[in-house]
């Protein structure tokens, strides 16, 4: 896969970067330059950035921030049987809990939304930090709705962190997911509010809270703008951020430090010699996706 010339790979950030020094110089940094292209193009292009994290994966399999990254970009393109392998790999190299809740949602990706269920009783779950309960609790509740139990659906959402009028990172979410989950039980006069709610806590339009506002109140947007300028107005319009998940990638990081000794390869034959064929064994049937949730 063809890398632009500007990408250097020290835009990801220096914990990434750090658990990459356990590979040679070289290859580290073709690794890196590979996790840089999955980061910026995970939310526009997600095929082209599933493709990278293929590369970066076959190339540091032993490496959690890749199967992590790899298991982020299975996950947006729909691929959930792939991403669950990739983060529980992620996970048992690292001991951490916070995929758990990605994890669960591949769950129900793949049709299984009782172990999603499961999953949001184990032990785990009281060892993320608010934001992860949060979304463990937003998984919950889908699981809820594709298993038809919609009244549950609206129980499970029902929180302090739902109550609450604080505005965090997560409560354009919760609160959009509450006034989806009363329609389906329905309770649509009681959504509006909710959907009122998040649009006001929807500052960078994460849900389409104000278009369903708008729906129930029968009001219809006009554009009255001149279409050119318009267009200008797109155009200039700020970039996807390019930090995402597993890649962790941060403008201006770079690694610094003591010198580096690593083995520097010359080429991709040094690269095969330097591992394994186990290592290198990458299971290429992949191209298969989970039916889309409805």
């Amino acid at each position: 896969m063809p890398i632009p010339e500007d990408v250097t790979g020290f835009e990801i950030d220096s914990d990434v970067r750090q658990e990459l020094k356990s590979l040679p110089k070289t290859l580290a940094d073709d690794v890196a330059r590979n996790l840089v292209m999955v980061a910026r193009l995970l939310d526009t292009e997600p095929e082209e950035a599933y493709q990278y994290a293929r590369v970066a994966l076959r190339l540091a399999s032993r490496v959690a921030a890749v199967r992590e990254a790899a298991g982020f970009a299975s996950y947006v393109t729909q691929r959930y049987s792939e991403a669950l392998t990739e983060f529980r790999a992620s996970r048992r190299m690292t001991g951490r809990v916070d995929l758990w809740p990605v994890m669960a949602d591949c769950e129900r990706g793949l049709g299984r939304p009782e172990r999603a269920l499961a999953m949001a009783g184990e032990p785990e779950v009281k060892q993320l930090d608010k934001a992860g309960q949060v979304e463990m609790r937003l998984v919950a509740a889908g699981a809820r709705g594709d298993m038809e139990q919609y009244d549950a659906a609206v129980v499970t959402l029902q929180s302090s962190e739902l109550a609450s009028n604080a505005v965090h990172p997560w409560s354009a979410r919760l609160r959009y997911a509450y006034a989806e989950a009363l329609i389906a039980a329905g309770r649509a006069d009681e959504a509006r509010d909710w959907f009122a709610k998040a649009a006001d806590a929807d500052a960078d339009g994460s849900t389409n809270a104000s278009e369903r506002l708008a729906e129930i109140d029968g009001l219809e947007f006009v554009d009255a703008l001149d279409p050119e300028l318009a267009d200008e107005g797109d155009s200039e319009a700020g970039a996807p951020a390019a930090e995402r998940g597993a890649a962790h990638v941060k403008a201006g990081s770079s690694a610094g430090g003591a010198p580096d000794e690593r083995e520097i390869f010359e080429d991709e034959e040094d690269v095969e010699e330097y591992y394994d064929d186990d290592d290198l064994e990458i299971d290429e049937e992949f191209d298969g996706k989970a039916p889309e949730r409805g």
